[in-house]
């Protein structure tokens, strides 16, 4: 398997390099050469498979011979020893529950995975590796954890001040060792603007080996894949469901493409709705066909306020700028605020089941579809969150406590070490220049 950028101006490379690079040297993003596929004969040998089975035979896939298989075996063992839980609340309503690892957040799958990968490549060569992330929350707790302890790395978060939860500033802001935080004064999308400016500064390049685990990399993209194989099916060999809807919560549209990479695969997927928030580019460009990047809006489902999102780029290289062909198998549907507090409230008054923002806004997205639509489809929302990591909101909107794990209580009590930047680049570039290995 190949891989080459969606901006076509830079030599093909393999899983590695794409690893290891990140943003490939053109600005674009690493897509595969060719959507690998499963037959009809193994999809019904998977049906009975554990989560660790479905995730090795899609990694393989995708990584060739470039890992042998038994140490690849290994590997997803030890990135998922946690279960993922799916919860049926109503007779057609589904929740992933994709907060059992580490963090108590869905990025834990993608985060492992990637640290993994690149602790193995990156002693292949005795490289020491840079990780520079921009993170509107969960992803930076994740890395944070999924990198720590891995030889050969070392890991810089980028993250906006005042514009994430503060159980998740703690999560990313303590983890020490080799994980460097950065507080950026402005918000994600300058996070992310900084991140992409550093992969194409040719001077530091030349002294740092530099990579990205936020899902612009393909090694972070390609494990959240495995969560909707699962799913699908989980959902056909448990309740003889074929076909679900997912709905997605999509902020840097990552968690989506990943699960257009699974039906591309041949999972037993049938639709996707594209749940947003008040950031709602992505939503306008399927409902018209014009992609206009607007300012990003803070919004109580934080991790999702990303006004120009990355992953826009695969999905538009998937569909061949196709806008019809992209709407056909994902709807669009904004969620304001007040609808997302309302359906906390609903979903724990209906089923006494507590959801975080996020899961909020996928729920009343699939709530809406099925109201327009008139599909009542199976649906499956993604739960990106556990619901104490935005203890404020929930506390607030239920007007009752809420219990905090106890590895999110211990993180609370640790002291703060983040240092604070502006959005100007000379100051990362300074900061990363003088970072001791």
């Amino acid at each position: 398997m190949i891989y080459f950028s969606t901006n076509k101006s830079t030599t093909p490379v393999s899983i590695k390099k794409a690893t290891l690079e990140g943003l490939a040297p053109d600005g674009g993003l690493y897509v595969p050469s060719e959507i690998p596929r499963f037959s009809t004969p193994e999809i019904k040998l998977l049906e009975e498979g554990n989560f660790n089975n479905i995730a090795f035979a899609v990694a393989r896939k995708f990584i060739g011979g470039e890992i042998p298989p038994d140490q690849l075996s290994d590997m997803i063992d030890s990135c998922y020893p946690f279960d993922t839980p799916l919860v049926r609340l109503a007779e057609d309503t589904f929740i992933e529950e994709l907060f059992s690892g580490p963090t108590l957040a869905f990025k834990d799958y993608g985060a492992r995975f990637l640290a993994r990968l690149t602790g193995y490549f990156a002693s292949e060569d005795n490289k020491l590796i840079t990780v520079l992330v921009a993170t509107s929350g969960d992803t930076g707790s994740a890395v944070a954890y999924g990198f720590q302890g891995i030889p050969n790395t070392r890991v810089v978060l980028l993250y906006p001040s005042g514009k994430v939860s503060r159980l998740q500033e703690q999560q990313l802001t303590t983890a020490g060792g080799n994980v460097h935080a950065l507080e950026v004064d402005g918000d994600f999308d300058d996070c992310q603007r900084l991140v992409k400016q550093a992969f194409v500064d040719h001077e530091l390049k030349e002294k740092l080996t530099l990579t990205s685990a936020n899902s612009i990399n393909i090694s972070r993209l390609i494990p959240q894949s495995f969560y909707y194989a699962w799913a699908s099916l989980r959902l056909k060999s448990a309740y003889g469901i074929d076909d679900p809807v997912f709905s997605v919560p999509s902020g840097n549209y990552g968690n989506l493409t990943a699960g257009i990479l699974a039906r591309m695969m041949g999972f037993p997927v049938g639709h996707f709705i594209a749940a947003s928030n008040a950031n709602d580019s992505v939503t306008r460009y399927l409902q018209d066909g014009r992609y206009e990047p607007r300012p990003t809006v803070t919004t109580i489902s934080t991790a999702m306020d990303v006004g120009n999102p990355s992953n826009f780029a695969r999905l538009r290289h998937f569909y061949n700028n196709d806008n019809h062909a992209m709407a056909a198998d994902i709807t669009g549907i904004s969620i304001s605020d007040e609808a997302t507090k309302e359906t906390i409230r609903n979903v724990f008054s209906r089923y006494g089941y507590i959801i975080d923002p996020h899961t909020a806004v996928g729920f009343r997205a699939l709530e809406e579809y099925r109201s327009v639509s008139g599909n009542r489809t199976a649906g499956i929302v993604l739960s990106t969150a556990h619901p104490a990591k935005f203890l404020e909101i929930i506390e607030e909107v239920l007007e009752q406590k809420v219990d905090i794990p106890e590895r999110l209580s211990v993180v609370l009590e640790k002291e703060k070490q983040a240092t604070l930047i502006g959005t100007d680049y000379v100051e990362l570039a300074h900061f990363l220049k003088h970072l001791d290995r």
